[in-house]
């Protein structure tokens, strides 16, 4: 019994030595980010970082806070971007879209040293295995694998859709919350890969609708459709139904139609969601119809068969979606 009361007694002392060990820290950090952004002098925070001579100084009463500064910039300059990458001495940033994060190096396939001589032939053949040996090294096990597929079919796909950077990783990182909850199991790599840049596409605002992603991909509509409620309901991934006004500036641009039109289109989608003329209906059959009726308005017609090839719907949709819009909107258009 003694024994134990003293070892309790021991680690309540542990605990108040460590306790106030962490209250030291806590003070003595506060105090530096004090003094290092504050003067004690006059109180001003416009200090100054002169690395010529390596001070902190105030630029209001001009007391030198710190010497022996350190700058921890590069040693040399660059005066564009392009110079700036060639003498920079770091790889490129951390990505989700590849299956070990870019993290890993490569071999470069020419057989040149660092300084750009050319390699003796003596030296090929062992540095063939090497390259050979870091290919199979990069992709160790089966979910490595099954990542390392999965993420080149997502940019195959996003490449043929001309997705941005940030739909890509969105993506990636869907995926990798499908296999990271083992929701792959019993499905194709290539459906839950596209159910992952559907998803994507709609958290990153960047809609493109099931058709055009069944296009680029290996996999039926109704698969994708599919796979992407079980993900999202298994995910928990909470988004909102598509608007209309999202589809606006890609079928204006795929129509060559100017900014005038594009912002009359969206001010119609606008006043159209607030009558609920929106809903239960098609986003891209109410988009197009509302581009019809602003290229209309704006004096730039274009005929519906060209609205509906753009927007991928059929011509009676985009006829009885304008004919409702301009019924409920009251608006006057002069065919």
């Amino acid at each position: 019994m003694q024994e134990i009361e003293k070892l309790k007694q021991l680690q309540s002392q542990r605990e108040a030595l460590r306790q106030r060990t962490a209250e030291k820290q806590e003070k003595t950090t506060k105090i530096e980010e004090t003094t290092k952004t504050v003067c004690p002098e006059c109180g001003s925070r416009q200090l100054v970082q002169d690395y010529e001579r390596a001070e902190l100084v105030c630029q209001n009463c001009g007391l030198v806070l710190d010497e022996e500064f350190i700058d921890r910039g590069p040693e040399w300059r660059a005066f564009d971007h392009d110079q700036r990458m060639k003498r920079s001495r770091v790889g490129a940033p951390m990505t989700f879209t590849i299956h070990d994060k870019g993290l890993s190096t490569m071999i470069d396939w020419r057989n040149r040293d660092s300084y750009g001589r050319a390699i003796s032939s003596k030296n090929r053949a062992q540095l063939y295995r090497l390259r050979k040996w870091q290919r199979r090294i990069r992709v160790s096990n089966a979910t490595e694998r099954n990542l390392a597929f999965a993420l080149s079919e997502l940019d195959r796909m996003a490449s043929a859709l001309g997705l941005p950077r940030n739909v890509r990783e969105t993506a990636a990182v869907v995926y990798r919350d499908a296999v990271d909850k083992n929701l792959i199991r019993g499905r194709s790599i290539e459906g839950v890969a596209a159910a992952a840049l559907y998803a994507a596409c709609r958290q990153c605002s960047v809609p493109r609708t099931l058709d055009e992603i069944a296009e680029v991909s290996r996999v039926s509509r109704k698969e994708i459709g599919r796979t992407y409620r079980f993900i999202s309901r298994e995910l928990g991934l909470k988004l909102l139904p598509t608007s209309p006004i999202d589809y606006v500036p890609r079928f204006c641009s795929g129509l060559n139609l100017k900014g005038e039109v594009q912002s009359r289109a969206v001010e119609i989608l606008r006043q159209a969601g607030e009558r609920e003329l929106t809903s239960g209906r098609g986003p891209t059959g109410v988009a197009a119809a509302a581009i019809y009726i602003s290229s209309i308005l704006g004096g730039e017609r274009r005929t519906q068969r060209e609205v509906a090839e753009v927007a991928g719907v059929t011509e009676v949709t985009i006829r009885n979606r304008y004919k409702e819009l301009a019924e409920k909107l009251d608006i006057e258009i002069i065919l």
